[in-house]
């Protein structure tokens, strides 16, 4: 297993923890997402942006105005993404030599 293997869209630790959250659940509400990450609006919206354009997470909006809710989920591609990114860091971690 090689870093390469790594997913860069992924790797980013806001991004990973996104993911991790949309893996264990069918939707998130932003809001959730942002406390959980401990990130600002601006922040997690910029996260979220770049998980939608990589395919790996859909989005919703109900209501409008500041009624509305934004809700995320883990697509199919972006639950296969998670699952090979994980699999790639625990084979890293798993594989390292031994200094001597």
């Amino acid at each position: 297993m090689s870093i390469g293997e790594l997913d860069a869209v992924i790797h980013a630790p806001k991004r990973l923890g996104a993911m991790a959250m949309l893996a264990a659940a069918k939707w998130v509400e932003f809001s959730f997402l942002r406390e959980q990450l401990d990130v600002s609006d601006s922040d997690l919206s910029k996260q979220m942006t770049a998980l939608v354009d990589a395919g790996y997470a859909s989005v919703k909006k109900k209501g409008h105005g500041r009624s509305g809710q934004t809700w995320f989920s883990a697509t199919a591609a972006g639950r296969a993404a998670l699952d090979r990114h994980v699999a790639a860091l625990r084979a890293l971690v798993e594989e390292a030599p031994v200094a001597p």
